[in-house]
């Protein structure tokens, strides 16, 4: 009964807003975190929330970067059925944004415009020292850790647990998650802050929630216990 609630608020809808997570990516062959194959249930030296944080890659950068490039990177990757009906949905008129804590890409390779990433792209990387901009072929190509031509550290433009959001992205996507008549939020677990707490801002009568475990959350929530493929491949344009 909630996909065919889903599908009537869809058509009812004249702004539609999707809120996504790591698990809107799995279904194209990358893991999340939290799962019981994810990220964080593998067992490295230090762990995974050590590694991607600030300090470990301020202080130990070449083991960072080969955490790095053997688990970030999923450069293969293609978009699932997710990611192609969102870009449909946009280019109707119908989605006027997506806010994303994923740092893949793969919504503007589907062929989406308006993508909030919360967290970051792999695909953008620029210099400490002098800002200059490097595509993640400089990170691939090089070997320990990646140095711009004036000597600086090239760092991924991804958020690293102890990193404040950018300013100028959070506010964006608050401003088109108030904006949103319809929300709906897909493959995240609602656990990782201050992303989950921007939910809040929803001000429309309709939010749904897509994960195919349960996910706690204000009871005005319409919950779909369910993968994302499952739910998007039911769903009519």
């Amino acid at each position: 009964m909630s996909i065919e609630q889903l599908q009537l608020a869809m058509n009812e809808a004249s702004s539609i807003l999707f809120f996504g997570g790591a698990g809107v990516s799995t279904e194209s062959g990358i893991p999340d975190f939290r799962s019981v194959d994810g990220l964080y249930h593998q067992h490295y030296a230090h762990s995974p929330e050590t590694i991607l944080s600030h300090t470990f890659f301020m202080q130990q950068p070449e083991i960072f970067y080969q955490f790095y490039r053997e688990k970030m990177l999923y450069l293969d990757a293609k978009p699932n059925i997710t990611h192609t009906f969102l870009a449909k949905l946009e280019a109707m008129g119908k989605l006027q944004a997506i806010v994303t804590q994923n740092i893949d890409g793969l919504h503007q390779l589907a062929g989406n415009k308006k993508v909030h990433e919360l967290h970051g792209s792999v695909h953008r990387n620029h210099c400490m020292q002098c800002q200059e901009f490097y595509p993640i072929d400089a990170i691939l190509n090089s070997q320990g850790v990646p140095h711009c031509h004036c000597g600086g550290i090239i760092k991924p433009d991804v958020i690293l647990y102890e990193e404040s959001l950018n300013e100028t992205v959070l506010e964006s996507a608050i401003q088109a998650i108030t904006q949103a008549d319809l929300l709906i939020v897909g493959g995240t677990s609602l656990t990782v802050y201050p992303a989950a707490g921007l939910l809040h801002y929803h001000q429309g009568k309709n939010l749904f929630i897509i994960n195919k475990d349960r996910v706690p959350h204000a009871s005005s929530a319409i919950t779909i216990t369910d993968t994302l493929g499952n739910v998007f491949s039911s769903l009519r344009l």
